[in-house]
């Protein structure tokens, strides 16, 4: 069973355009058949840095039908800098595994204007559509665009005051008065004495699944992760935040360069003010080592986790041996699987050891 391939076209003058300003948020009107269905869309570049790579990363938008799986965007990611490939979609999974509210990814193959464009990682945005598909209750959705998404009273770029609580986040969803609770939630959480912050946080924060994420983000050794690549939900139910993890490459042992990352790299306190916050809690201190424990029994495992990375290998082999922006990186790419379980072995053994101190 392969891979469904994604076939876009898009008038040349207009492809070579997106191409020539890389920097652009416009988009170029495009039409893309899947499985003998056609749909007209908006053809963008996405990402910050990514967008110098040779192999681009695409967003696309539907116009007509304006639906595409339930949904009415997506997000093509070319994972260059990973030679794996497989590392956003493992690490989502993951988290998945471990109870966190996740985004779906797959695997196609693209071609646009009938040019093979390779293998790409098809990812679901977090938006409103995201919810109503899981049925979940409505609610803002924040995306943590830079370091100061990193729940502080203090910039994470500059060390000084941020002008807005609201700084390092963008609205992707608004709902009610979700935003001026951002911002009294990361009021809150800084200036609550202990007792207090024991008391209130679980009316502001789902802290079991925030504690299920931080197993996750702990075990993926993903740095960014404490201050970016997340979304924050506010469920309109029950009035409380949940994060989900967004971007999710640089993990597994490798870092945002693709270069080999020490198991030993990210400490298992985390580095984010709220999980400091919360780790200074005996319970809640007590709930994450349980699930840590559990993490490194069960999903976080060689036994576990290599039939799953042996599996995404195999499915994506045949088009990343005809990827043409690729062929320099088959040689680490055929050795990536072994790579990753080591990784998990030495990872694992590093937290239980830093567990016994914790």
């Amino acid at each position: 069973m392969g891979i469904a391939t994604y076939s876009v076209f898009a008038n040349v003058r207009d492809f070579k355009e997106l191409k020539a300003d890389i920097w652009s948020e416009d988009s170029i009107p495009a039409v893309m058949k899947v499985h003998k269905k056609r749909y007209e869309i908006g053809l963008t570049l996405r990402g910050s840095h990514i967008r110098e790579m040779r192999k681009k990363s695409y967003y696309i938008e539907f116009y007509s039908p304006n639906k595409f799986g339930k949904t009415n965007e997506i997000h093509l990611n070319a994972e260059y800098k990973d030679p794996s490939l497989v590392r956003n979609k493992l690490s989502l999974d993951f988290f998945s595994d471990l109870g966190v509210l996740s985004p779906k990814s797959q695997f196609v193959h693209l071609t646009i204007n009938g040019k093979n464009e390779g293998v790409y990682l098809q990812l679901e945005s977090v938006n409103e559509y995201f919810l109503t598909k899981r049925s979940l209750p409505k609610g803002s959705i924040f995306y943590a665009v830079d370091g100061d998404a990193n729940f502080s009273l203090m910039s994470d770029l500059d060390e000084k005051p941020k002008e807005s609580l609201q700084s390092g986040y963008e609205t992707k969803v608004a709902y009610g008065k979700d935003e001026e609770a951002l911002e009294y939630f990361i009021y809150n959480l800084n200036t609550w004495t202990n007792q207090e912050f024991e008391d209130n946080i679980e009316e502001h924060l789902e802290v079991d699944r925030y504690l299920a994420w931080l197993v996750g983000v702990i075990c993926l050794q993903n740095f960014d992760g404490f201050v970016h690549n997340y979304a924050l939900y506010r469920n309109s139910d029950t009035k409380c935040f949940e994060l989900l993890p967004w971007d999710y490459d640089a993990t597994w042992g490798r870092d945002v360069n693709g270069d080999e990352m020490e198991s030993n790299y990210v400490r298992m306190e985390g580095f984010n003010t709220l999980t400091a916050r919360l780790l200074a809690i005996s319970k809640f201190k007590k709930q994450y080592i349980e699930k840590m424990n559990s993490a490194l029994n069960h999903q976080f495992t060689v036994n576990y986790m290599k039939p799953k990375i042996e599996a995404l290998h195999q499915l994506i082999l045949p088009y990343v041996e005809k990827d043409p922006y690729i062929q320099h990186k088959l040689a680490t790419f055929y050795q990536e699987p072994a790579f990753i379980c080591d990784f998990i072995k030495d990872r694992a053994a590093y937290i239980r050891k830093s567990m016994k101190s914790f």
